[in-house]
């Protein structure tokens, strides 16, 4: 069936759907029925739609390891690769993994942009640039959506930091709200036709994201033809008749919503048409007909992709999304020859971001696992060097947990197992047979075999009674009260607490038990249970431990050391105060560097962190948040095995200091964006400052010429030659430099990009596309983008600051 005559059926069968709803529900599919899904109408044969978090896996609806997730690379390793047709890889398989679970719709991709280093979730954001970000999402959504599972394209708009983001108004002038923070969703909707957006918390220039007619139903669906549905981030929907005037299709997270019965006794009081909700209704019922959930319309897809080993493209992307950015004398790849190890990080990596993009892979790979696997026996010697993280963090490593729960008379009324200390059930995702009417209090139980032996710290995370018993001995029991905090994350996962110790013994089990006595005082903001059991294995002196890690990189061919940050640095709720390395780390670098010449390190961190010590160390090897597969794909590259493929998708500054836009609070409840069109290189450019890695650096193991370029106001040429001993990626960078500029613009800018594959001592020519939009400005005055005529740099480069070949193009 052709897809034109599909989606007229589809159209047909949704208006008839549509006419045979009442009002009750219409608005009641409007609500959502749950946590992660909408209710089936069977009289219209409507299925449940079920939608799950999914930047780089898909969790599904419980909070629970029994069914595991593939965990890809954090979405800035896959901007990191430059390439859609990567991303598009990675949708697809995303795709497989939500049908495998029963969803839907993935909620994802976030093509918000690096405002600022600061932005606690940037992890999960692509990039500064808004091309690079629209090109990555593009390929992100039409390979989810090539699987016949939608995406939701968030948040809409411009939610780019974490302080106060349910509450913040950010201001932001025409022009940088057109050219940098719409323009990547423009680029996705017009390009990868998503099936849904996420509208945000934040308000732009005083109006709430959920309630803004002008943004969402002008711009977004009259300007760029958006067809598909807008649901509200979750619990950011506020008002019945501003959000379904503002173009608001769905609030979630149901059922007690601002729709439903509030969204019908609206319209039968006259407040809303009961127009407005068919349009809503309609929308949804178009998304449930591609996807396949509304009987007798037929899907977008009926022929899913082949099927993609996760396992094997978790460690492609890892690979190719590592950003070497500093390899002096050929450090890189490694010789045959002994290596020392050290960074608890090495042997504990963190693979993922915290908050919405979390899962639970049934296996993760770390530097230490990978590097064992890949030297012979005896080349590599490990040792702890320093941790990054100095507080209790969710029991991991040696637990065995369950969690038990019993209702107000003592008795148990089921049980599920955790993933790790960490509780987080919202909505029904509790274990079978349990109610949060019913539930009283949830007892984690289980066993703890210890690494070290010495004084095992334990606490809590959370709010609310806790009774804490470790090898038969009463820890603590108390009560835990509300403080400062402002974000449910923050409350709920902020600052762990220290409750006492235990001396344990190295291989010894013990039992463990956390009770936890629900309190109506500390609800959670929607129905939720929310605590965290804690620990933190004995501290050793941390002079010691560096000293252990320089004699062993002093007696190695080779030192490796793995940096990172922890969750408590980079995740969803709150935004970052510094940019420094947690812990000992740095000092451990520099040790390790003043007895071995030969020094590598690697960078665990999902966004910019300070290197104080890049220019004493041999290489510097960016490994993001690397996914299940990190440490395999580590061994892959430091062995030679693959190249580091990865190019920065933002800047990475030498300290804070330096870097040009760094506000993230808002004044009196309102962030300027003051900056206007300069930030990330753009604004780097314009103060002529320095960074550490400029936009787009990122170094390979063989080397490149550029032979030729050519330029037209559609198309450049560009011809190059791996002058290499080994076969080598490229991504060939196209900047635009006005050359007599009329108007105020950045001194130059991504305009297109290209990936090439060459073979030692051959070339290619490569032809890329300039979008017309790269040399347009949006004219505050006509309201509309305005081309700007003139005389143009075409610089084809290896990086912003490498460029190789320039052109003088006339437009």
């Amino acid at each position: 069936m052709a897809e034109n005559t599909a989606e007229t059926v589809r159209n047909t069968v949704v208006e008839a759907a549509l006419g045979k709803l009442g009002l009750d529900a219409k608005t009641r599919l409007l609500a959502g029925q749950d946590m992660w899904s909408l209710p089936a109408l069977p009289e219209i044969g409507l299925k449940s739609l079920v939608m799950s978090d999914g930047p780089i896996g898909v969790r599904g609806v419980r909070w629970t390891a029994d069914d595991p997730s593939v965990a890809l690379p954090s979405p800035t390793a896959l901007a990191a690769t430059w390439d859609p047709a990567l991303a598009r890889r990675a949708g697809r398989l995303l795709a497989q993994e939500a049908r495998r679970k029963g969803v839907h719709v993935l909620l994802a991709p976030t093509v918000n942009l690096h405002r600022t280093p600061l932005g606690g979730r940037h992890f999960e954001a692509y990039s500064e640039d808004p091309y690079l970000t629209g090109a990555i999402g593009t390929g992100y959504v039409q390979g989810v959506q090539d699987g016949g599972v939608g995406t939701t394209v968030k948040h809409f708009v411009a939610n780019d930091a974490e302080t106060d983001r349910f509450t913040v108004d950010n201001r932001i002038a025409p022009r940088p709200l057109r050219e940098l923070y719409l323009a990547p969703f423009e680029a996705i909707v017009r390009n990868a036709h998503p099936w849904g957006i996420m509208t945000a918390y934040n308000q732009v220039n005083g109006v709430t994201m959920t309630e803004h007619h002008e943004l969402v139903n002008e711009v977004l669906r009259g300007e760029w033809g958006f067809d598909g549905y807008n649901v509200s981030d979750w619990m950011a929907a506020r008002s019945t008749t501003a959000d379904i005037a503002g173009g608001l299709d769905v609030a979630m997270p149901g059922p007690d919503t601002v729709y439903g019965p509030a969204l019908a006794a609206a319209v039968r009081a006259g407040e809303v048409e009961e127009s407005a909700v068919d349009t809503a209704v309609r929308n949804v019922l178009r998304l449930a007909a591609r996807v396949g959930a509304l009987e007798g319309a037929p899907p977008v897809v009926t022929e899913h992709p082949a099927a993609i080993d996760g396992d094997a493209l978790a460690r492609e992307i890892a690979h190719r999304g590592f950003v070497l950015v500093r390899n002096e004398n050929g450090a890189l790849p490694l010789k045959n020859a002994t290596v020392a190890l050290s960074g608890a990080a090495a042997r504990d990596a963190r693979v993922l971001g915290g908050g919405s993009a979390q899962v639970f892979p049934d296996h993760v790979v770390s530097p230490l696992d990978g590097l064992t696997a890949a030297l012979p026996d005896g080349a590599l010697a490990f040792t702890v060097g320093a941790d990054p993280s100095e507080e209790l963090a969710p029991a991991d490593q040696g637990f065995t947990l369950r969690a038990r729960c019993r209702d107000a008379s003592g008795t148990v009324i089921g049980e599920g197992s955790l993933p790790n200390g960490q509780v987080q059930w919202i909505g029904d995702d509790l274990p079978a047979g349990v109610t949060h009417e019913a539930l009283a209090s949830i007892e984690v139980i289980g066993t703890f075999t210890p690494r070290e032996s010495g004084e095992h710290a334990f606490g809590t995370r959370g709010l609310g009674a806790f009774a804490l018993t470790v090898a038969g001995e009463t820890v603590y029991e108390g009560t835990q009260a509300l403080g400062p905090e402002t974000d449910p994350f923050e409350a709920f996962f902020g600052s762990p607490v220290e409750r006492g110790k235990v001396a344990l013994t190295a291989g010894e089990t013990v039992e463990v038990s956390l009770l936890h006595t629900l309190d109506k005082e500390f609800a959670a903001p929607l129905p939720a249970v929310m605590f965290s059991f804690v620990h933190l294995a004995p501290r050793r002196d941390p002079d010691e431990l560096i000293a252990e890690a320089v004699e062993a990189a002093r007696a190695a061919d080779t030192a490796v050391v793995v940096v990172a940050t922890t969750e408590r640095v980079e995740s969803e709720g709150f935004d970052r105060k510094d940019l420094v390395l947690p812990g000992r780390q740095d000092d451990l670098v520099r040790a390790v560097a003043a007895v071995n010449p030969n020094t590598v390190v690697v960078v665990n961190a999902g966004s910019p962190v300070e290197l104080p010590w890049r220019e004493d160390v041999a290489a510097i090897l960016l490994s993001w948040f690397p996914g299940q597969e990190g440490g395999a794909a580590l061994a892959d590259v430091l062995t030679g095995a693959e190249e580091p493929g990865g190019r920065l998708p933002t800047t990475w500054p030498v300290t804070l200091a330096d870097a040009p836009v760094t506000e993230v609070t808002p004044t009196d409840g309102e962030l300027r964006y003051s900056e206007g069109v300069f930030i990330g290189y753009r604004a780097w450019d314009k103060a002529g400052t320095v960074p550490a890695y400029p936009f787009g650096h990122g170094l390979g193991y063989t080397t490149w010429s550029y032979d030729t370029l050519t330029a037209t106001p559609d198309t450049v040429t560009v011809r190059i030659t791996n002058t290499g001993d080994r076969p080598g990626r490229e991504t060939v960078q196209i900047y635009l430099a006005p050359v007599a500029d009329r108007v105020e613009r950045p001194a130059r800018w991504l305009a297109a990009f290209a990936n090439v594959e060459v073979a030692p001592g051959e070339s290619v020519e490569t032809e890329i596309a300039l979008p017309r939009r790269a040399f347009e400005i949006w004219d505050e005055e006509k309201n509309d983008w305005t081309l700007v005529t003139g005389a143009y740099e075409v610089v084809a480069a290896h990086s912003l600051t490498d460029g190789r070949l320039t052109t003088t193009l006339e437009v």
